[in-house]
């Protein structure tokens, strides 16, 4: 059975123990780890606890959740469910193994990620220089507008298709006084990453972290839309990295999207 988009207000009453199910596994993953009562869930989700807590206890028993002395957390079945979706990710695959070969980007950190509405989603993280706590993990979602692989993603789209997808937003996320305010910002931000080939974020999530990206281009016209970028921690917020150091960066990572996105090309780099 399919809802279209009439019934879309409606499809939570087809199944609405499955519904709450999700959105149960939802309000605890953004909670980041942080334990939640049975009551704060119920509460949340809007819906008794009664039935709160009949859910939970079938999620428990999947091991989709978990329960300890402070309230109920995600469980490792979660954690099951996401390798196994990554690794039907050929490009994932290749990802790392195009950063240990690659002479520049061997030696950085290098995300892999993705566009979900208005937020990057971070699909692969490969650590080739001291662990940089200060950037996104695997999983981990920001806002694509404050982003270098944000602003990569955007970069094929038009701007027509980025004032649909943004279309009601007068102002977006503030992360450091460095972030891009508006819509209109947004636009200007990406033509310029159009224009030079590449995006940079320059301390709009992390005020001493420079970021720089670029997409890959989808190997089918359907495929998933992802771009790939490294993370540069600075000193100071008015220091940047050397265009020299921005250039190797660049073409290494051209590299990287040109194999990952033409399937008659993963081994180039090899």
């Amino acid at each position: 059975m399919t809802a279209d988009r009439g019934d879309s207000d409606n499809v939570a009453n087809l199944a609405p123990a499955a519904a709450r199910a999700m959105r149960i596994l939802d309000v605890l993953a953004e909670s980041r780890g942080t334990a939640l009562s049975l009551t704060e869930i119920a509460d949340r989700i809007g819906a008794a606890k009664s039935s709160t807590s009949n859910i939970c206890v079938i999620l428990e028993a999947a091991r989709m959740i978990r329960r300890d002395s402070r309230g109920f957390v995600l469980g490792l079945r979660t954690v099951e469910l996401g390798g196994a979706y990554l690794s039907s990710f050929d490009e994932i695959r290749e990802f790392y193994r195009l950063c240990t070969e690659s002479e520049v980007l061997r030696h950085r950190l290098v995300q892999l990620a993705t566009l979900e509405g208005h937020d990057v989603l971070y699909l692969a993280r490969y650590e080739g220089a001291t662990p940089l706590v200060l950037t996104a993990a695997v999983g981990d979602r920001f806002p694509a507008s404050a982003t270098a692989l944000g602003g990569a993603l955007l970069m094929v789209l038009t701007p027509e298709q980025i004032a649909m997808r943004y279309e009601g937003e007068q102002n977006l996320p503030i992360l450091t006084e460095h972030s891009t305010p508006t819509v209109k910002d947004l636009q200007a931000k990406v033509q310029s990453a159009r224009d030079r080939g590449y995006s940079i974020d320059y301390g709009e999530v992390f005020s001493t972290v420079f970021g720089i990206a670029v997409p890959i281009r989808p190997q089918l016209r359907d495929g998933q839309p992802m771009a790939v970028g490294v993370s540069i921690i600075e000193r100071r917020r008015d220091s940047i990295p050397d265009q020299a150091t921005i250039d190797e960066t660049v073409a290494a990572l051209q590299d990287m999207a040109h194999a990952l996105g033409n399937p008659m090309s993963c081994n180039a780099m090899k």
